[in-house]
């Protein structure tokens, strides 16, 4: 018989560990379900659950969102994006347009999209006109740009790529010395697709304890409780709570396709810098859809804080784990989703917005310096 998320929680609780301990989960969309089912309320007390790296509109590079904002104000395009991406702030003086939601109420032909086969509709449409899809993601939607590309994109179809890897921002936390995690839940959809022995390294390498988790309350608990027994018993592995779905060796058709149409290089991360190993770039047989190769680059090391998070905002922080999402100064007072001040407050996967959407609304930067301030 299935066990239940209940049964998941009451075997957590059984197995009677009271020492502190620190589950990271890498994925946006795991912590949007722990959010809204509430499990951070109802886990044993001294099990913390921390937000990790895994929301790409979050750690999209200022740089390269600015680029696409640059090229839709100043070049004859359509440029496509995946919804959440127009609402980006970057740095630049207020008078200019800081995001691409912005740039489009200024006259840009900008467009959301939810699919790489919406870029092939709308380029197809009118194959006089150049169509730049700005595709930032993880590996579950850089796999259909791979895709897209490696079965015959349109000529007038081009690609800002912005694709990152999801592992090597856990390694990076690792190699630190400082992971501030005791064990890790991984993210089925990446296993799906790339394979669950991508997170190997986090045992073999490490000595943590990890799990592959779904997005359900029951495969999120199996995954917890997984690593919390083998915490208690002294035996790390890796465990596949997610087992319907996650296959040794991933889509082996997916990543065939990114191999082809794509090569591993290193990569900026919003706030956090290079990471080796950790980003997607087109490989030489597909330039000619390669947006950047096209146009003259838009960069400007002039501009003020460029490539940084706006002032205040502890978005890099948040994404590392080292701060919850109401630490950070601006939480609620002069970001929220209405208008978000960092990247963390715009998607659906960034922890600042599950976590004002989940209700939580105390900012506790703030508390201390009212406590601070009456002592």
């Amino acid at each position: 018989m299935r066990r239940t998320a209940a049964d998941w929680l009451k075997e957590l609780r059984d197995l009677g560990m009271d020492k502190p301990l620190r589950i990271m989960n890498v994925c946006g969309g795991h912590e949007r379900s722990i959010s809204v089912a509430g499990l951070r309320a109802v886990m044993p007390d001294n099990i913390e659950l921390v937000p990790g790296p895994g929301c790409p509109v979050c750690i999209c590079p200022e740089e390269d969102v600015y680029e696409a904002i640059q090229i839709a104000l100043n070049e004859d395009v359509t440029l496509v994006a995946f919804g959440d991406m127009l609402r980006v702030p970057v740095n630049v003086p207020k008078r200019e347009p800081r995001s691409l939601e912005q740039a489009k109420a200024a006259g840009a032909d900008i467009r959301p999209i939810a699919s790489p086969r919406e870029a092939v509709a709308i380029a197809n449409e009118d194959p006089g006109r150049i169509v730049v899809f700005f595709a930032a993601g993880f590996e579950t939607t850089t796999a259909p740009v791979a895709s897209m590309l490696a079965e015959g994109a349109p000529e007038n179809l081009l690609v800002l790529l912005s694709g990152r890897l999801t592992w090597p921002a856990v390694a990076m936390l690792l190699a630190s010395g400082k992971p501030g995690f005791d064990a890790l839940v991984a993210p089925g959809h990446v296993a799906t697709v790339m394979g669950p022995e991508e997170w190997a390294f986090v045992v073999d390498d490490h000595d943590i304890p990890a799990a592959i988790a779904g997005f359900t309350p029951d495969s999120l608990l199996a995954a917890m409780y997984s690593v919390v027994r083998q915490l208690r018993d002294g035996k790390q592995f890796l465990d596949n709570c997610y087992a319907r779905a996650v296959r040794p060796g991933g889509n082996r058709e997916a990543r065939r396709q990114l191999g082809e149409v794509m090569e591993v290089v290193d990569a900026n991360w919003r706030g956090i810098g290079i990471i080796p190993g950790s980003g997607f770039a087109l490989r030489e047989a597909y330039a000619a859809h390669d947006a950047r190769r096209r146009f003259d680059s838009y960069a400007d090391d002039s501009r003020k804080r460029v490539g940084e998070m706006p002032p205040g905002c502890d978005c890099a922080g948040v994404v590392l784990g080292k701060v919850y999402p109401n630490q950070c100064r601006l939480y609620g007072l002069a970001c929220t989703p209405r208008k978000p001040v960092g990247p963390c407050m715009v998607s659906d996967e960034g922890a600042c917005r599950i976590w004002w959407s989940a209700g939580v609304r105390d900012n506790e930067w703030e508390g201390r310096s009212k406590d601070a301030a009456s002592a």
